[in-house]
């Protein structure tokens, strides 16, 4: 069984439209994608039963904040439609990567006197998510 470190992932943005560019100073990120249930259980129905309902994707990053990030950081305000590619072992040929676009949901900033200026943003994936090769 392979193994990879988080050490290579990246993270590309653009506002919908535009080039995506690596977002500076990531520390980390999550894509997670859940999916709902719809029960149809009925009466006499000794145990529930469910049917598939619709996927949900967030993805999440967190970064050192870099004010000068102007084609990543910069661009990803609350109410942003983005576009995005994250590439969770690198961008090398051969490595698996995912993209699509969303909504900014929220961007947090915070410091603390004897750490670094770090932020937060969350992106709510409008659609799928495409897999894909580079």
């Amino acid at each position: 069984m392979t193994t990879s470190i988080g050490k290579d992932g990246v993270v590309k943005i653009a506002v919908s439209g535009g080039s995506v560019a690596a977002v500076a100073e990531l520390r980390n990120f999550t894509m997670n994608q859940s999916a709902d249930t719809i029960e149809d259980s009925v009466m006499g129905d000794t145990v529930r039963s469910f049917k598939q309902g619709l996927q949900t994707t967030t993805v999440s990053l967190d970064v050192y904040w870099d004010e000068t990030d102007t084609t990543g950081q910069q661009v990803i305000d609350p109410r942003a439609e983005v576009d995005f590619q994250v590439y969770p072992t690198g961008t090398a040929a051969g490595e698996t990567y995912y993209t699509g676009s969303g909504i900014v949901t929220s961007r947090s900033i915070s410091a603390a006197f004897d750490g670094m200026v770090e932020a937060s943003f969350e992106v709510q994936v409008s659609g799928a998510v495409t897999e894909a090769t580079v």
